[in-house]
């Protein structure tokens, strides 16, 4: 992977429905050699897809919240991913390391809503322990695609 590589990769994270015309004119090739590109940083897992970035507000998700997820026992990543997955509510988690066994990240419609998220994360992990909510208040910041290194 070159600078070139990188800047289209950094270019397709602003907007990933941009043009490769306009991309190619931003890094100095033609629109079928950044397709090619594209495609070999797709082939080698680099860019794993394209999706669509949703805001929450508009679509009436108005409550997020990081969970700290802790468990009894030692419990695989695999099963708690299996689990977390069942719980429509869960945008994002993973296994981190302190305390906690696992970090959620949980989008709801309303308090109630939230609270029928963090049942169902229990149900579905029997061997939680506990869960520590925090509710986020305001998003500061919220870079969807790569992070851009100087």
């Amino acid at each position: 992977m070159d600078d070139i590589d990188r800047s289209i990769i950094d270019l397709l994270s602003q907007d990933g429905r941009a043009a490769y015309a306009a991309i190619g004119a931003r890094v100095g090739l033609s629109a079928p050699a950044v397709k090619r590109r594209v495609d070999r940083l797709m082939e080698v897992g680099v860019i794993r897809g394209f999706t669509a970035v949703v805001d929450p507000d508009p679509m009436g998700w108005s409550v997020e919240a990081y969970v700290e997820v802790h468990c009894r026992g030692t419990i695989s990543p695999e099963r708690l991913r299996a689990a977390f997955a069942r719980v429509p509510e869960v945008h994002s988690a993973a296994t981190v390391t302190g305390r906690a066994d696992a970090l959620l990240r949980i989008v709801a419609r309303d308090v109630p809503d939230l609270e029928r998220a963090l049942e169902l994360v229990r149900v579905e992990v029997p061997d939680v322990d506990h869960t520590d909510t925090t509710v986020v208040l305001s998003r500061l910041i919220d870079r969807p695609g790569v992070v851009r290194r100087s």
